[in-house]
């Protein structure tokens, strides 16, 4: 793999590290013995359901700016047309992502599969780097089963 290809390793290691809000949420989900101990010291916010939700929503507003980062990269009209694709995660987000529903849940997950979509574009247009797809794929994979986790009760 050429070094252009290669996921670079401050970018994996964040990317790793960005999902474990999501890991937690599906252990004090899954664990009732966890999600007790844990809310002894953190607020309900950081337990359960509720901390995907929320994260989720962050990651999704952040990934949008990332899609307006290589959107510079585009001219002309293909750039309005990326500018445009790059606001769609965030504005999804914020009014599909209302509250702390199943129906929350299951948008915050159609988010996330729109927006690999999204990056795959971008990544075909050789906006996004080489590298870029094959990061997004592996983290949505881990994303999209922290959030259908508490979809399973």
């Amino acid at each position: 793999m050429t070094d252009n290809a290669r996921i670079p390793r401050p970018a994996l290691l964040l990317g790793l590290a960005g999902l474990i809000p999501f890991l937690w949420s599906a252990a004090t989900h899954l664990s009732p013995a966890l999600s007790a101990w844990a809310g002894q010291a953190l607020s309900p916010m950081f337990l359960g359901a509720y901390v995907g939700l929320t994260w989720g929503t962050v990651v999704l507003c952040f990934l949008s700016g990332a899609l307006w980062g290589f959107a510079t990269r585009a001219e002309g009209r293909d750039a309005s047309f990326a500018y445009t694709l790059s606001v769609i995660p965030a504005l999804w987000s914020f009014v599909m992502v209302s509250d702390a529903s199943d129906t929350s849940a299951i948008f915050l997950a159609a988010g996330f599969a729109g927006l690999l979509l999204l990056d795959a574009t971008f990544t075909a247009w050789g906006l996004a780097p080489r590298w870029w797809f094959r990061l997004r794929v592996m983290l949505t994979v881990v994303v999209l089963a922290c959030i259908a986790i508490p979809l399973q009760a």
